[in-house]
């Protein structure tokens, strides 16, 4: 039907983490963190080896120097307890190092080799390590007395730092508590503007959104005050436009109605009187299509509307019109929240552009089929449900490049129609109340010929 399938165009859809500021602002502190920590730790790896490995040679050194001059001081009756005691108390175990030994290497560790050099600096080259002797794991350092050898070992607890584990495990503690940081900081950055675009979108909805609280940055501060000071000035704008609309129809329409009047009194002849009373007529008409393009629609009268019962008494008004045939699939009871008042503008003002110009080819008349469907828009899951209304006449339909220019306001496509009544602005009212109700229209040629007319509405 009219109003072609003009299909708006969206951008593609970009991924999650493209698509939202929140989280570009979450991502890039979050990334930020991981960078941070990871050059703290290695700063930390770097800076400390070598007082570690100097603490840990010093360690075994001295616990190697004090056992063997606690065993080479002690009677030798006493060494038995002596190292009893060292084994509860300072968890230092002395054993002979016997060639039957089953000794396997010192633990691998980046520090190891820088450990043994120390060590053996200090206690003689022959001294021996291992990480594990006659498969007992531990710290194992060789030392001699009087020609005898023993081995002295020390729990590895006691000379390792923190393990990969431990590192690990505090690393997740630390990246989660950013990664929480990083989400509150992003929202705190990110609120003001999700609280402006809300405000905005009211506004092309036609609502008047609530004041922007003025709190916060000063930039923040000044903007959302701006911001509600062109509210406030939009809003005046609208009511003063109100009022010079119904000053304009006052003024317009009075003289036009006492012209009317005198044409009927006047002394004419019958074709002048129909020519005059036409002229009339297609002002009336001109003066009220640019008033309905001009009113606003309020949000605030948006009340449910019954729209099948709607759509089915337009269709019956327009089947009284000798040179349409309308043919109705209207679905019942489906209900949209808007003006009625718009609502039925908009399908009469399709419904007289079909009649004008979609003739159906062959006929001096117009048919028109008019539906009204519930569908799932977005998947049977988490779809959404839309009023999907359509209406198609059975004409020529138009050139598909010019499909867009039939919603600009003053446009008439075929330059033989501008003897019509009416100034272009049909479905430049109809795409402007549409979008004012939050709804979508698409135009496009009819297949068969013609065109059709889609409004996607949400139900109530």
């Amino acid at each position: 039907m009219l109003a072609a399938d003009a299909t708006p165009v969206r951008a593609p859809r970009l991924s999650w983490f493209k698509s939202g500021l929140f989280w570009r602002t979450f991502l890039m502190l979050g990334l930020l963190t991981a960078l941070s920590m990871g050059s703290w730790i290695a700063m930390i790896s770097t800076v400390q080896r070598g007082p570690q490995v100097k603490q840990t040679a010093e360690l075994v050194i001295s616990m190697v120097t004090i056992t063997h001059a606690a065993l080479a001081h002690s009677a030798p009756d006493l060494r038995t307890e002596l190292l009893f005691e060292l084994a509860t108390s300072e968890g230092i175990r002395i054993f002979s190092l016997l060639p039957t030994d089953d000794i396997e290497p010192a633990p691998d560790s980046p520090l190891m080799p820088e450990i043994e050099a120390l060590v053996k600096e200090k206690l003689g080259k022959t001294t021996r390590f291992s990480g594990r002797v006659n498969g007992i794991s531990g710290f194992w350092v060789s030392f001699n007395i009087d020609g005898d050898e023993y081995w002295l070992m020390l729990e590895r607890e006691r000379l390792s730092g923190m393990s990969g584990v431990q590192w690990l495990g505090w690393a997740g503690v630390v990246g989660v508590l950013s990664l929480i940081g990083a989400a509150l900081i992003s929202s705190l950055v990110n609120l003001p503007l999700a609280r402006l675009t809300a405000a905005a979108r009211a506004i092309a909805q036609g609502k008047r959104p609530a004041p922007l609280p003025e709190k916060g940055a000063q930039e923040i501060i000044e903007a959302n005050r701006s911001f509600n000071q062109m509210v406030d000035d939009l809003q005046q704008v609208e009511t003063d436009r109100a009022l010079i609309l119904a000053g304009i129809s006052h003024d317009l329409r009075t003289p036009l109605t006492r012209m009317q009047l005198e044409v009927e009194l006047a002394h004419l002849s019958q074709d002048a009187r129909e020519g005059m009373q036409s002229d009339i007529a297609q002002m009336d008409a001109i003066i009220g299509q640019f008033l309905d393009y001009a009113k606003p629609t309020e949000a605030a009268s948006f009340v449910p509307v019954n729209i099948s019962a709607l759509l089915d008494d337009v269709a019956r008004a327009a089947e009284r019109i000798a040179s349409l045939r309308v043919r109705t699939d209207i679905e019942p009871d489906v209900t949209v929240m808007g003006n009625e008042t718009d609502l039925r503008r908009v399908f009469n003002n399709i419904i007289e552009n079909a009649r004008r110009y979609g003739v159906t080819a062959g006929t001096s008349y117009t048919e028109i089929d008019i539906a009204c469907h519930v569908r799932t828009i977005g998947g049977a899951i988490g779809g959404v449900r839309r009023a999907v209304i359509e209406l198609e006449d059975h004409g020529v339909g138009v050139p598909p490049a010019q499909i867009e220019q039939l919603l600009k306001p003053f446009t008439r496509l075929d330059t033989a129609r501008g003897q019509a009544n009416g100034a272009g602005l049909g479905l430049a009212i109809v795409e402007r109340v549409v979008l004012r109700h939050g709804a979508t229209l698409n135009v496009r040629n009819r297949d068969g010929g013609g065109l059709h007319i889609a409004l996607t509405m949400a139900v109530v």
